[in-house]
C-alpha cells in the first residue's frame, strides 16, 4: 500500500514528526471509515479492527514500521526464518508505539490513578490484565499485558476477539507500563454481569457455531479453524451472561494459524 511506505518513509526521515502524525491520522480515519484496508485482516475481520477505535488502528500501522526498520534494505516482509528475533521486534515496536503515543497523547503516565478515578477500583488482577470497575457503569477498563510474542500479535489479537466476539469488542483508549515496566494496553469492554461459569459443552457449542473445533491438545480449552486459533477459552473467560442467558467469552488468546512474520 503506497499509503503505508509514504508514512514508514516519513517516520525514518523524521520520527513522530508533525506529517507523519498527519498521514498515519489520514490512513487511520481511511480504514476507519471504510475508505481503505488494513493489510492481513479478511473483510470480516476488517470490522473488528475498527471496533478497536482510532488508536488501535494508529498503533497497528505504527508497529507494522518496527521489522521494515531493522531488516537491510526495507525489505518488510523477510522470507521464512530470515530477518532479526521476535524479541528484538518486540523491543522495537514497542518504543516505537511509547514514541507515537506519547506524541498522541494516548501515553498514560499514572494509568492507575486514572483509572481509578473514571472507571471505579480495581476489582480483580490476573497475570494478563488488571480490571476496573464501578457497579452500574456499562464498561469495565483493563490494563493488558501482551503474552504474544510481539506487541503487533498483541494488537492483532484485539481486533480478531471483536470480530469474533463483537458484544465484548474492547475499544483501545492508550497506552502505559506498569511498575515493572511492562507495556500495557489500556482498554475498555462491556461490563458482563456473570450468572455463572460456562460449562466446557456450552463453550464447545458457542464456538462450533464460529467454525472452531477442538485442537484435542488443550484440555478442551484450544480450539482451531482453518484461519484462526482460539486458545484460554476455559470458564473463568467464559461467562453466561445474566441478561442473554448466552455464553459469552470476555478473554481468550486469539491468533493467525499462519501468523505474519511482524
Amino acid at each position: 500500500m503506497q499509503e503505508t511506505d509514504n508514512i514508514y518513509a516519513s517516520i525514518a526521515a523524521s520520527g513522530f514528526s508533525e506529517d507523519s502524525l498527519r498521514m498515519i491520522d489520514t490512513l487511520t480515519n481511511d480504514i476507519l471509515y471504510g475508505r481503505k484496508d488494513f493489510n492481513g485482516f479478511a473483510l470480516s475481520e476488517h470490522a473488528g479492527l475498527c471496533k478497536g477505535g482510532a488508536p488501535l488502528i494508529g498503533a497497528s500501522i505504527v508497529v507494522s514500521y518496527a521489522r521494515r526498520s531493522l531488516t537491510p534494505g526495507g525489505n518488510a516482509e523477510g522470507s521464512q526464518g530470515s530477518g532479526p528475533s521476535n524479541w528484538k521486534i518486540d523491543e522495537r515496536q514497542e518504543h516505537l508505539l511509547e514514541d507515537w503515543a506519547r506524541a498522541k497523547g494516548l501515553w498514560f503516565e499514572h494509568s492507575e490513578s486514572i483509572l481509578r478515578k473514571n472507571f471505579g477500583p480495581m476489582i480483580a488482577q490476573g497475570a494478563e490484565a488488571k480490571v476496573y470497575y464501578k457497579e452500574g457503569d456499562p464498561s469495565v477498563a483493563k490494563e493488558r499485558t501482551s503474552i504474544y510474542s510481539t506487541t503487533n500479535k498483541a494488537l492483532e489479537a484485539i481486533a480478531l476477539h471483536n470480530f469474533l466476539f463483537p458484544e465484548t469488542a474492547m475499544r483501545v483508549i492508550g497506552f502505559t507500563r506498569d511498575g515493572d515496566g511492562l507495556l500495557r494496553i489500556v482498554l475498555t469492554q462491556p461490563y458482563i454481569r456473570c450468572q455463572r461459569l460456562a460449562t466446557k459443552t456450552e463453550i464447545d457449542a458457542m464456538v462450533a457455531e464460529k467454525g472452531f473445533r477442538d485442537n484435542w491438545q488443550g484440555q478442551g480449552v484450544n480450539y482451531l479453524s482453518d484461519r484462526l486459533l482460539l486458545e484460554d477459552m476455559h470458564p473463568a473467560n467464559v461467562f453466561i451472561d445474566e441478561l442473554t442467558g448466552k455464553p459469552t467469552c470476555i478473554d481468550c488468546i486469539v491468533k493467525f494459524v499462519n501468523p505474519s512474520k511482524i
